[in-house]
C-alpha cells in the first residue's frame, strides 16, 4: 500500500464515512427518533438541499458577504499576530509583555465583543465585523509564531553561530524557515475561530446581509429549514478554506522536502 492510499484510509475515509453514516440517519428518520426532535426542528437534507436551490441568489450574495469579511479579518489578524510574535522574539522584555496582553484577548467572549465593536465602528458594518474577526485570528497565529521563532533546535544554533552567522543569518537562515510548519498550524486554527467570529458579528451587526444574520433572522421567525440551510452553508465554506490550507500545506513541504534531498 502507497502512501496515498495509506493516509485517504486513515484520515479521509473515516470522516467521510462518519458523514454519511450520519446523512443515512437523518434521511430515514432515524436520528430524530434518537434525539426526540421532529422534522421541523431538524430537518432533512434533501428538505435543506431544496431551500438552497429556491433560495440561491441571496444564499450566494450572502455567502459572499460573510467570506469577504472572513478573509478580511483572518489576513489582517494574523498579520498583526505575525507581526506582535516578531517583536516579542527579538525583544523578549517588550515584546513579551504584549504577547501576553494579545494572548489575553483569547479569554475575551465574543459575544461581548462583538456590541463593543458595532459602537466603535457604527459608521462601517463591515469594518466592526472585521474587527472581531482579526482580534480572533491574531492570538493563535501571535502565539504558534513565537514558539516557532524561539523554539530552536540547541544544535542548529551552535553551528550557524559556529559559522560566524551573525542575527541577520540566525532569523532568515534559522528562526523563518522553523516557524513555517506553525504558520499552517495556526492558519488551521483561525479557520474555525474566524468562522465563529464571523458568524456571531453578524448577529450583532448593523447591516441586514450575511450568512450570521439570515441565521438569526430564521431562527427568530421559526423558518428553521432555512436557518439549518444557512448552517449548511457555513459550514461548508469552514470545510473548503480548511482542506484549501491543507493542500497548500502539502505543496509547499513537499517541495521543501524534495529540495532538501537534494542538497
Amino acid at each position: 500500500m502507497n502512501r496515498k492510499a495509506a493516509r485517504f484510509l486513515t484520515s479521509v475515509l473515516p470522516p467521510l464515512l462518519l458523514g454519511i453514516f450520519i446523512i443515512v440517519l437523518n434521511e430515514t428518520r432515524i436520528l430524530h427518533v434518537i434525539l426526540r426532535v421532529s422534522e421541523v426542528q431538524l430537518p432533512t437534507i434533501d428538505n435543506i438541499l431544496r431551500v438552497l436551490l429556491e433560495n440561491r441568489s441571496k444564499a450566494v450574495h450572502d455567502s459572499w458577504i460573510t467570506v469577504r469579511v472572513f478573509l478580511a479579518g483572518i489576513g489582517i489578524g494574523s498579520a498583526v499576530g505575525f507581526f506582535a510574535a516578531l517583536f516579542a522574539a527579538l525583544s523578549p522584555v517588550w515584546g513579551g509583555g504584549g504577547l501576553t496582553i494579545i494572548s489575553a484577548f483569547n479569554a475575551i467572549p465574543i459575544v461581548a465583543l462583538s456590541p463593543i465593536m458595532r459602537l466603535w465602528f457604527s459608521s462601517s458594518p463591515f469594518a466592526a465585523k472585521t474587527a472581531v474577526v482579526s482580534i480572533v485570528s491574531m492570538v493563535a497565529m501571535s502565539v504558534n509564531i513565537y514558539r516557532g521563532l524561539t523554539d530552536l533546535k540547541p544544535f542548529a544554533l551552535d553551528l550557524i553561530q559556529s559559522y560566524a552567522g551573525t542575527k541577520t543569518d540566525v532569523f532568515f537562515k534559522l528562526r523563518l524557515p522553523n516557524c513555517l510548519p506553525y504558520i499552517f498550524t495556526a492558519l488551521r486554527i483561525n479557520i474555525a475561530a474566524a468562522m465563529i467570529g464571523v458568524i456571531i458579528s453578524e448577529y450583532f451587526a448593523a447591516s441586514v446581509e450575511g450568512l450570521g444574520f439570515v441565521i438569526r433572522n430564521t431562527l427568530r421567525t421559526s423558518q428553521l429549514t432555512v436557518g439549518w440551510a444557512y448552517i449548511f452553508i457555513t459550514s461548508l465554506i469552514g470545510i473548503f478554506f480548511f482542506i484549501l490550507i491543507r493542500f497548500f500545506e502539502r505543496i509547499f513541504f513537499k517541495h521543501r522536502e524534495n529540495y532538501q534531498s537534494q542538497r
